[in-house]
């Protein structure tokens, strides 16, 4: 039986990127967190949120199991600086420099620079297009 022209020489569909969500440290508002993660798997992301008050070694073994493409951690705390380098040297330590780590939240536009050096890939502010967070992390996945 034929399988007609071209049919299995077709593109496969690239599966869709997953991206890890999580509000580490002690920050309990999770509103925010929620919506980007609910806009990403609009945009077409397949989303892992992990919830609240996660450590940055929890984070990094979910971005392990779940082969995240990237991790956004939401901070309101004021914490950015000790908590968001921290994340991103247990992605390290798991093996994941190539994970995107993205944040968002409060965070003064004076302190983004430090967070860029310590490897945090981007920074957005409230009120950020959920549209502009995708657009960044596909066209910057190391995948």
């Amino acid at each position: 039986m034929g399988t007609g022209p071209g049919l299995l020489d077709a593109e496969p569909e690239a599966a869709p990127l997953r991206v890890v969500i999580a509000k580490v440290g002690l920050d309990g508002h999770e509103v925010g967190a929620r919506v980007v993660a609910q806009g990403l798997v609009e945009c077409g992301f397949d989303v892992v949120y992990l919830g609240l008050r996660r450590t940055p070694e929890q984070v990094a073994r979910a971005a392990l199991e779940e082969d995240a493409a990237a991790v956004g951690i939401s901070v309101l705390s004021g914490a950015h600086l000790a908590l968001l380098p921290k994340v991103r040297e247990a992605l390290d330590a798991q093996g994941l420099r190539d994970v995107l780590l993205i944040a968002g939240g409060i965070i003064p536009d004076a302190d983004v620079p430090v967070l860029e050096a310590a490897g945090i890939d981007a920074v957005f502010h409230p009120g950020t297009p959920v549209p502009e967070i995708a657009a960044y992390v596909r066209a910057n996945a190391r995948v």
